[in-house]
């Protein structure tokens, strides 16, 4: 049977991505005609975007639809765009994130930033975050990750004339650079030992690569799966990272944070589980190896920082990042030695992680405003000048640490946790565990500290003023947290029914 080479469009479908791209362009335009004094509105429309992209993921709740296939034959069906539940789970957890960042970025673009650039370049990066998890063709999830990769470079090095913002972008520029050069090699290699770049065919033909050919797939795997470790901080492809966080705006390192890191881990999970499921045996022991290597890095390096050194605390929450990065790596390897199912605590992890990290990020840009230094110094007696703001730092770390009353935290780490036992990589769970009691040193010391009696004669009166969107987006974070916290299984259950 010949197969069709008219493409069919759902648009229904690819609404989410491309309406923030529809967005992106007017903010663009926009900004040409909006007087400075009214730059704010450009802020409210990319947010007004970004909660109706977000809406239109209800009409795909099914979970079932795909676009530009190639035949209607659903036996043999290769399409390039598939929103099913992981698709729909990730592109929730990537728009709602750029929604936050949004929120924490409106103070910041009336008072420092660039606001029409800022905007534009936002929603372009959170418009190809939320193409990537649909893309099922190796073409498209390039595509995708650059879309979602170029614009954050310029987000990074924003604040014009700060010499660490412009260092933070060229740092984090060539990085990603490389990755991508490695990428496009791999992809390349792969197609021509294939001759294929839909994910789910090329599943099929990696099992059956005629024999001159079989060196030529086996570097193409190994070099495509090299450029998504640099995508994902792992070590030891992570060095960008502090600076980089420390370098952009608050707003943007929370971005960077999560959907950054969200794109990252979605492309490694489409390229290992769904393309190249025949060499599980290659990427399972080098991905737990992987995973061992970036949680320890990670939390050695967050232990290390000096409370009294000036960004301290942005860059123990960006080694923070790197050390969730290797939880995060966990059962994605494990899906190498048992099932596909093990994706999915992986997925209720990152649910976790982006709440409560983004909600970490909004404090600190909190406490930004009257401490610029940002030292976690800074934040001794947060509770007597700013009790809310303390109390939902601390709600936020001990997430992250895994230690009630944030359960959701503890829930996640636990279902990573046996991800790992499940799997037979015993030794990895050990690896793990250590990391944990590491980890919980730093997050309880900073949390303690929230709550000491500040230093000097007298307690400051004045708190930290707190704008609005800074207030919403704290308030959002921590409601989330204490939901998810209170009913941990929904997260879990939503994971589960996350997979492809």
């Amino acid at each position: 049977m010949t197969s069709s080479l008219v493409q069919s469009v759902d648009w229904l479908t690819i609404a989410p991505p491309t309406l923030t791209a529809v967005i992106a362009l007017v903010v663009l335009v926009a900004d040409l005609f909006v007087p400075e004094e009214r730059k704010q509105i450009l802020g409210w429309t990319a947010i007004g975007g970004l909660t109706a992209a977000l809406a239109l993921l209800v009409p795909l709740r099914a979970g079932d639809r795909s676009t530009f296939c190639l035949t209607a034959d659903t036996q043999v069906r290769a399409c390039s765009y598939t929103a099913d539940h992981f698709t729909l789970v990730i592109q929730l957890l990537v728009l709602g994130g750029a929604l936050l960042t949004a929120l924490l970025s409106l103070t910041e673009t009336r008072e420092k930033l660039p606001a029409g650039e800022f905007w534009f370049l936002l929603l372009s990066s959170a418009a190809g975050a939320a193409l990537l998890p649909a893309s099922r063709d190796l073409a498209t999830l390039v595509v995708a990750l650059e879309v979602a990769s170029l614009p954050a470079f310029a987000l990074v090095g924003l604040k014009r004339g700060d010499r660490r913002s412009g260092e933070a972008a060229l740092k984090f520029f060539l990085s990603s650079v490389t990755a991508t050069a490695v990428t496009l090699l791999g992809v390349s290699f792969v197609y021509a030992s294939t001759g294929t770049l839909h994910l789910t065919e090329l599943a099929q033909r990696l099992d059956d690569v005629p024999g001159q050919l079989q060196t030529l797939a086996e570097a193409g795997v190994a070099l495509t799966l090299v450029g998504f470790a640099f995508k994902t901080a792992a070590v030891p492809f992570h060095f960008w990272v502090p600076d980089t966080y420390v370098g952009a705006p608050l707003p943007v390192a929370a971005y960077l944070s999560v959907v950054g890191k969200a794109v990252g881990f979605t492309g490694l999970i489409l390229v290992t589980v769904v393309a190249f499921p025949s060499y599980a045996d290659v990427w399972g022991p080098a991905l737990a190896v992987l995973a061992a290597l970036t949680m320890t890095a990670g939390n050695v390096a967050a232990l290390r920082q000096v409370p009294t050194r000036a960004w301290s605390a942005v860059r123990l929450l960006a080694w923070s990042s790197v050390a969730q990065a290797g939880y995060l790596l966990v059962p994605i390897a494990a899906a190498a030695y048992s099932s596909d199912d093990q994706i999915g605590a992986t997925v209720a992890y990152a649910l976790m992680y982006a709440v409560v990290n983004l909600g970490a990020f909004a404090v600190v840009a909190l406490v930004a405003r009257s401490r610029p230094g940002n030292r976690i110094a800074d934040y001794r007696g947060l509770y007597a000048t700013s009790p809310a703001a303390a109390l939902a730092l601390a709600f936020f770390l001990l997430n992250l640490a895994g230690l009630p009353p944030g359960i959701i935290g503890l829930f996640a780490k636990v279902t990573v946790f046996s991800a790992a036992v499940d799997a037979g990589l015993g030794w990895l769970a050990v690896i793990m565990g250590i990391n944990v009691v590491i980890a919980l040193y730093y997050y309880l010391r900073w949390t303690a500290l929230l709550f000491r009696t500040p230093e000097g004669a007298a307690v400051e009166k004045a708190a930290p003023r707190s704008p609005a969107p800074i207030t919403l987006a704290i308030a959002l974070t921590a409601a989330a947290g204490a939901v998810l916290s209170g009913y941990p299984q929904f997260a879990l259950r939503f994971a589960a029914n996350s997979l492809f």
